[in-house]
């Protein structure tokens, strides 16, 4: 079977959508499948491009805006990978449009993985650039989809709040095992104290991620002082300065930490080193970090729009409400806690991934779903009914 992955960033600038479509690209080829990884050239390439050593992947260059995402090669490497099935991760650029054409000229079935991209909060943001986009080509793409993926239940159920009636799969992402490695400094060693604890956050600085109401909810050093918080992560439209000014007049700069971005080694180090990881977003599809938080046996602190609810009813996390004062007693509450308890929801979330995010199982369970697409059959358990 050839099968196409179409995405908008191939580099670290694509987030967990890019990470979590390279991973599958290799899992489906392991389970022989001919993929073809077709994306956007952006300035993060360069430094990435030899992590996509061994897959057939296609940066194009794009014309004007990245935000847009005019590729005009798109087309025609699309029909040139003569795909059985084309699969689109995430939403709103150029390239949706060059997937619905090749659908309708080919007949060839194509599904759609909104990444978390068309729940409330994401379609609020920045929404009249969308209604442009969705005029232009979004609505045709999503139209005339053969099949949605979806995540978790949530965002299966946000998909239907707007009307469409498509067959919808519910898959989670997947994340790779921790290899062992050599001991590395943590990034935040020169600022933090041996002895004292650190709660972690990783991904994109943006509204969305709710850091502002984390910083305003952190616990004063009276009542708190040896937790420290690591913001790690790329600047989105200057929040990381936003969110800088915010802790300079809180008074908080000795035990909020920005770290900038980090990858390989450096974030491998910073997930060994942490105590707990936090994210506390106003919406997620299905944030790889959390579970990558996981995978390094960390305890999570997370909202009910992370869409991991596993995480609560398994007591691998704690919960925190959206609210700024709501939250304060929260982390209070989950600093207060007995060292091995934190340890053992640690480990529960680190079963966890080992039980249901495997990134051979998603492969296998999407394969079934392209055959399905393709040949008919018995529907495969994941589709919704």
């Amino acid at each position: 079977m050839k099968v196409a992955l179409v995405t908008g960033s191939l580099s670290r600038s694509g987030g967990g959508v890019a990470a979590a479509v390279q991973c599958l690209s290799r899992s489906l080829s392991i389970a022989k499948a001919n993929v073809h990884v077709v994306g956007l050239r952006d300035e993060g390439w360069a430094a990435d491009a030899e992590q996509w050593t061994g897959i057939e992947a296609s940066p194009l260059p794009v014309v004007g805006p990245f935000a847009i995402g005019y590729a005009p090669k798109a087309r025609q490497c699309l029909l040139s990978a003569n795909a059985d099935i084309v699969h689109t991760h995430g939403i709103w650029k150029y390239s949706s449009g060059v997937v619905a054409r090749w659908g309708a000229s080919t007949g060839r079935p194509y599904v759609v993985s909104p990444h978390g991209m068309l729940d409330g909060w994401a379609l609020k943001n920045s929404a009249w650039k969308k209604r442009i986009a969705a005029r232009l080509y979004e609505n045709a793409h999503l139209r005339g989809a053969s099949c949605f993926h979806a995540l978790c239940e949530a965002e299966a159920h946000a998909v239907r709040e707007l009307g469409f009636r498509h067959p919808i799969c519910v898959i989670p992402n997947g994340i790779a095992t921790p290899q062992h490695a050599k001991p590395t400094p943590a990034p935040w060693a020169a600022w933090v104290p041996h002895e004292h604890r650190v709660m972690l956050f990783l991904g994109r600085l943006h509204p969305k991620k709710n850091l502002r109401e984390l910083i305003k909810a952190w616990p004063a050093e009276s009542v708190s002082p040896d937790w420290h918080l690591a913001i790690a992560g790329w600047d989105e439209g200057g929040h990381e300065q936003t969110l800088q000014k915010l802790v300079r007049k809180l008074g908080l700069s000795k035990r909020i930490h920005f770290l900038g971005p980090l990858f390989g080694r450096e974030k491998e180090a910073a997930f060994r080193a942490a105590d707990a990881f936090v994210l506390p977003s106003f919406s997620e599809g299905l944030p790889i970090a959390v579970l990558e938080a996981w995978s390094y046996g960390l305890p999570v602190l997370m909202t009910d729009a992370c869409n991991l609810t596993q995480g609560f009813s398994e007591s691998a996390a704690f919960r925190l409400s959206l609210d700024g004062d709501r939250m304060n007693a929260e982390l209070l509450a989950f600093m207060r806690m007995e060292r091995e308890a934190q340890v053992e929801m640690g480990r529960n979330g680190q079963r966890l991934t080992g039980r249901d995010f495997c990134w051979s199982r998603v492969a296998e369970q999407l394969l079934q779903v392209y055959r399905w697409l393709l040949n008919g059959g018995a529907q495969p358990a994941c589709i919704l009914s």
